[in-house]
């Protein structure tokens, strides 16, 4: 598996995963209803599936580089769906955790 391809299962789950977090968020806190709600779980689901298709075979690992992915992704969907302007701190701390996923998942590793 490349790392283009592992790349975009993160960017796949994190729109689940966010999607559906923002979706049960509407659906309780905006009172928009239960089927927006149904609507996150099943898309929080999905996320957990999608997460399966990783490469590395240690879930901690995935989990653990998947929570940068969900950082930067969070700021980039609040800017797009609710017109959030992230400040610079917000733009260098999700930078440092987009690092830290490049240093987790695609560093050079002994194998054996």
């Amino acid at each position: 598996m490349t790392v283009a391809r592992s790349i975009l299962l993160f960017v796949v789950a994190a729109l689940f995963e966010i999607g559906g977090a923002w979706l049960v968020w509407q659906g309780w806190r905006e009172h928009r209803g239960l089927w927006w709600i149904a609507l996150g779980v099943v898309a929080l689901g999905a996320y957990g599936f999608v997460a399966t298709f990783q490469p590395d075979p240690n879930f901690g690992r995935i989990l653990a580089a998947y929570g940068g992915v969900f950082v930067a992704g969070s700021l980039a969907w609040g800017m797009v769906v609710d017109r959030f302007r992230p400040d610079r701190f917000d733009v260098v701390g999700a930078l440092i955790c987009l690092a830290g996923v490049a240093v987790i998942m695609y560093a050079p590793r002994a194998t054996g």
